[in-house]
């Protein structure tokens, strides 16, 4: 009896501890966290908006992050540096409109010709060792964490008076556009212009802007520029434009390893999210969207662009050594899905 009281009263003391101890984790002060997207709040609420509500509901007190949109804190194109300097905990961008100064930053966005399908991104990321290459960037700087890579909308060219029906037709426009793919589309005249993704509509309602080369269908349609825009060209650029999430080293350190985890599961939901959204969107507005007209420029000629991006990928490659091995990885990629065929790749 003695033995069993005395395990009784141990085992008695050893609960009451175990149950206050949520009492005292509750009791402690939440980690607080600024998060900035690229994105204004219409596309926000898509592609960000619910891994932030679903983290911080998961997170149970110990964690909330606060979401701001599109140069609400900062520039889109101070990001980085608000990152790095710990005005902001965490950013969802792509690397170029963000200005990082990693040498892969060219291949954020919407790099031409890359990829086909938005399904092309996470498997360049997870089997072709684009994931190996990014985290080696950043590791090369300071107080900035690389947290991953996840694939959004495929880049069209939108426009307001001018339809595009030949390359020719580019010349001259002034589009709102991601840099990589501006600085490609340069060389057939088109005039990539900045302006803060806010001001995007009334540019193009006052004239400042022909158009926009910034997304697809379902963005177009989202945020409200196909209610301005009269012209969607089919040709797109590319399959799908990279997007990374990013942390302030020092913020990143501060969370328990548990609630990181969780972050990185709600990234994976959301990059989830994306393609399934995105996907259907796409198809859906181009055959039952009411606000644009379609048009083409025709084949022969659009190979003839799809021929010129070689030599701007050999262009970029030759910046330095990790940009040789992430074009060299393009190139490799490109070869497989091309002789794997239908349905990866249909001529």
């Amino acid at each position: 009896m003695t033995t069993r009281r005395k395990f009784l009263t141990t085992a008695s003391v050893g609960g009451a501890a175990a149950l206050a101890t949520p009492s005292i984790v509750r009791s402690q002060a939440p980690i607080k966290w600024r998060l900035q997207t690229y994105s204004g709040p219409p596309l926000g609420a898509h592609v960000i908006k619910p891994q932030i509500e679903a983290f911080n509901k998961a997170a149970n007190g110990e964690m909330e992050i606060e979401l701001f949109y599109a140069d609400q804190l900062v520039p889109t194109n101070e990001l980085f540096r608000a990152l790095q300097n710990g005005t902001l905990d965490a950013v969802q961008s792509d690397d170029a409109t963000m200005a990082s100064p990693a040498d892969v930053a060219d291949f954020g966005g919407y790099f031409p010709f890359s990829t086909r399908y938005s399904l092309d991104l996470p498997v360049l990321f997870q089997r072709y060792g684009l994931n190996q290459i990014w985290q080696e960037a950043y590791d090369e700087i300071e107080n900035v964490e690389w947290l991953g890579a996840g694939a959004w909308d495929p880049l069209h060219i939108f426009t307001v008076d001018r339809p595009i029906r030949s390359v020719k037709d580019m010349a001259g426009l002034r589009v709102f556009g991601v840099p990589t793919a501006g600085r490609f589309l340069a060389r057939y005249g088109l005039i990539p212009v900045t302006v803060p993704w806010e001001d995007v509509e009334v540019a193009l309602q006052t004239g400042e802007l022909d158009g926009v080369a910034w997304c697809g269908f379902t963005e177009a349609y989202e945020v409200g520029w196909a209610d301005i825009c009269k012209y969607a060209l089919l040709n797109n650029v590319t399959g799908a434009w990279c997007g990374s999430y990013f942390a302030n080293s020092e913020s990143w350190a501060k969370v328990p390893p548990h609630l990181q985890e969780l972050f990185k599961i709600t990234m994976d939901q959301s990059h989830y999210y994306r393609q399934v959204w995105y996907w259907g969107g796409e198809a859906d507005l181009r055959v039952n969207g009411d606000k644009l007209e379609l048009t083409t420029i025709p084949a022969e000629e659009w190979e003839g662009v799809v021929a010129d991006s070689a030599s701007f990928w050999d262009e970029l490659a030759a910046k330095n050594e990790r940009a040789a091995k992430v074009v060299e990885i393009f190139k490799k990629y490109q070869q497989v899905m091309e002789k794997a065929g239908v349905p990866y790749r249909y001529s």
